[in-house]
């Protein structure tokens, strides 16, 4: 080996163990796409009113 070349071979068990990032569950996913749709409506609503047909 040079220099920079330290690699080192992971062992299996090991590696089922390493997480990375932060996941986002699908309960966070569907309260974003909520908030997100109920945002559109509101805004569709403010510029484009019309009568309710009741």
């Amino acid at each position: 080996m040079e220099g920079g070349d330290k690699l080192k071979e992971i062992e299996p068990e090991k590696l089922d163990k390493i997480t990375g990032g932060t996941a986002i569950s699908i309960w966070t996913g569907i309260v974003i796409a909520a908030i997100v749709v109920f945002i559109a409506g509101v805004i569709e609503g403010i510029t484009n009113p019309e009568r309710c047909n009741g």
